[in-house]
């Protein structure tokens, strides 16, 4: 591709060389250079990519992206541009095509929330007959290939190259998770979204190497809406105004007070194989809905669901089997192949206040026995395990400590933490170090009235031990154990 092409929407300096010349690959990664390579040098937290242009002319790149110019003359054609991270998202767009202008986007961004809404609007849109990409917490997805992703929302050059990869497999709308990181470092500029949703927003991600503040923090929540075409707001978040202001018209839901689309009449529904909440929907859409997740602020994240639906024109009937059947792995997973025996819960829970979260929610079911499984990561701040330990000692009537990525230290020496925490509320505990051995044991001694937590793997598929990562899934080790229990003569 000629470089002229690539600078197409960029307003730039030209400050040395041919803006004529073929470009073979593009990347600010000076490790990846190849011979017709354009650099573009980002300014990072650790790294200033400024820094390797010598590196990069050494491999061949044949063209800079600059914000600095180099110190002494180079051999090879000089851009520069007043923010190279976001010339970049630019250039990525271009070099594949423009692919996001051949796709439906939809935007969620929010502090919780997000990875639920992403899988709840991909499984509705897909019951309606719609080929959907996702990308998000939990990797990418383009049709049923799943793609690992290092962030929440991608780098530029891998997010168009994933949109380019989208389109390539007929994929009509893409859902993505946009995090306030990729704001802030501009990895959607240039992105029109046809659909972007506000959830909520409380302080987080605040601190070196994230956010400076709060403000700082809501204005790049709000930057999104300076490029959505039809915006949907949870109005029960006292923010939500000031976040979608950009917007202008905005379509609102709510689980508290009357708006575009409302949830009444919300109560918490356990059954044989089923833990979730039941609801009547009003407003722009009604009629009643099954959830097949539990908690009472899953409902809002529905709500927003079936808002993008609305959209859509997606069928009623389409919605409420999508919402009754959806799941995400590791988010208050049900794990239904245990429903005989009791219910298991997978959830990702790793900080006190997750946990809390995740235990209050349960508890609300009223089970016979609340029973919690978790370990402490190793390596990691002492407070965060004594404060899970408090948590599981406030809300769980049995607490059974066992093995989460020790790491470099003991699961004794990080039982210890815990335990110091769970005694602060008495709380009864039980000591089963090998996770597996612990799931088993649970499941040949809870009833049917007991919900069982599994804390802190969540979708993680492995255990870290003294720098090795082994498999280990609490999903099939729950699938595999049943499996075997069935088998055995009576």
């Amino acid at each position: 591709m000629k470089l002229s092409e690539l600078l197409a929407r960029i307003s730039y300096t030209a400050i040395s060389g041919s803006v004529d010349k073929e470009i073979l690959a593009l990347t600010a990664d000076s490790r990846k250079i190849t011979p017709g390579t354009l650099f573009v040098c980002i300014k990072g937290f650790n790294s200033d990519g400024h820094r390797y242009i010598p590196d990069a002319l050494r491999g061949g790149a044949v063209a800079l992206l600059v914000e600095d110019l180099p110190d002494t003359p180079v051999d090879a054609t000089v851009i520069q541009v007043p923010d190279t991270r976001e010339a970049l998202a630019l250039l990525a767009s271009a070099w594949f095509a423009d692919p996001a202008r051949k796709l439906e986007i939809i935007g969620i961004t929010g502090t919780k929330g997000k990875t639920t809404t992403a899988h709840m609007i991909r499984k509705i849109l897909e019951m309606d007959g719609r080929k959907v990409g996702m990308i998000g917490t939990l990797g990418a997805y383009i049709g049923d290939t799943h793609i690992p992703t290092r962030n929440t929302t991608p780098g530029p050059y891998e997010l168009h190259e994933m949109f380019h990869q989208m389109v390539q497999a007929g994929c009509t709308h893409v859902v993505m998770e946009v995090s306030s990181q990729a704001m802030k470092h501009k990895r959607i500029a240039g992105i029109e979204f046809a659909v972007g949703i506000f959830l909520n927003i409380s302080p987080d991600h605040i601190g070196a190497g994230e956010h400076a503040d709060f403000e700082e923090y809501a204005q790049c929540k709000q930057a999104m809406f300076h490029q959505t075409r039809y915006t949907i707001a949870n109005m029960d978040d006292p923010l939500w105004r000031q976040i979608t202001a950009p917007a202008g018209q905005v379509f609102t839901i709510s689980c508290k007070q009357e708006a575009d689309l409302y949830a009444e009449k919300i109560h918490d529904l356990w059954e044989r194989g089923f833990l979730g909440v039941e609801f009547q929907v009003a407003g722009k859409v009604t009629g009643s809905f099954r959830l097949n997740m539990p908690g009472r602020f899953n409902v809002e994240n529905a709500l927003a669901a079936i808002a993008v639906a609305d959209r859509y024109a997606v069928a009623r009937q389409s919605i409420a089997e999508a919402l009754e059947t959806v799941c995400v792995k590791g988010r208050m997973q049900l794990l239904p192949q245990a429903a005989h025996c009791s219910t298991f819960v997978i959830d990702y829970a790793h900080n006190a206040i997750s946990m809390e979260n995740s235990l209050t929610t349960l508890k609300d079911y009223h089970p016979k026995r609340l029973i919690c499984l978790f370990g402490g990561g190793g390596n990691k701040p002492k407070q965060r395990r004594y404060d899970m330990g408090l948590i599981a000692g406030k809300y769980a009537d049995l607490t059974i400590l066992t093995m989460d990525n020790p790491r470099y230290e003991t699961v004794e020496q990080i039982n210890q933490d815990i335990i110091r925490g769970l005694e602060v509320y008495h709380g009864k505990y039980e000591q089963i170090t090998d996770r597996k051995e612990a799931i088993e044991y649970l499941i040949d001694t809870c009833g049917p009235e007991d919900i069982v937590a599994l804390i802190g793997k969540g979708h993680e598929e492995y255990q870290e031990v003294q720098g090795v990562k082994y498999y280990f899934s609490e999903e099939k080790i729950v699938e595999e154990y049943i499996a075997q229990k069935q088998t055995l003569p009576v």
